[in-house]
């Protein structure tokens, strides 16, 4: 009796630190992602922010993207490609409709995606830290400090999934 209560106790705890890391990890990337295009917009940091999001991604909206909806979105993207490519650059968008299920649920539903999540943080830091010259380079500026506290989140949520 009390090994059931044990196991649904660490059942409930990792489900909470799932779920933390899937809404508050997509909301900080999402952040970050928005202050990469009114920033620098770095290819780079956009790319691994869009791997964290299809790693972290709520899976309730998941699924939605990944159904009818998703298509449909999936081709108004391309069509508005096709008359503005500066503007819409749908490649990101489409890894979350045509990814194949095993890789996508492989991913997304093992300690890979928490593993992955932390790899693609470390990269984002490397990759800001080299954009702004290093940690003097970065002074007081309010953009930098807002994309160093949402990397700080991601860290934060990623490694409370992890344990």
């Amino acid at each position: 009796m009390g090994l059931r209560v044990v196991a649904a106790d660490e059942e409930l705890r990792s489900s909470g630190g799932r779920t933390a890391f899937q809404w508050e990890g997509t909301i900080s990337a999402i952040f970050l992602l928005i202050l990469n295009r009114t920033g620098r917009r770095s290819a780079l940091q956009t790319t691994l922010l869009v791997l964290y999001l299809f790693t972290s991604f709520p899976t309730v909206l998941f699924n939605v993207l990944r159904g009818q909806f998703g298509y449909w979105i999936a081709f108004l993207a391309v069509a508005a490609n096709l008359f503005f490519p500066e503007t819409f650059q749908v490649s990101r968008f489409i890894l979350f409709v045509i990814t194949p299920d095993w890789l996508a649920n492989g991913l997304r539903d093992t300690i890979a995606s928490g593993i992955f999540c932390l790899l693609m943080a470390v990269s984002l830091l490397l990759a800001e830290l080299r954009e702004i010259g290093g940690l003097r380079g970065c002074g007081f500026n309010c953009h930098c400090f807002s994309y160093c506290l949402g990397i700080a989140f991601l860290f934060f949520f990623t490694i409370l999934y992890l344990s």
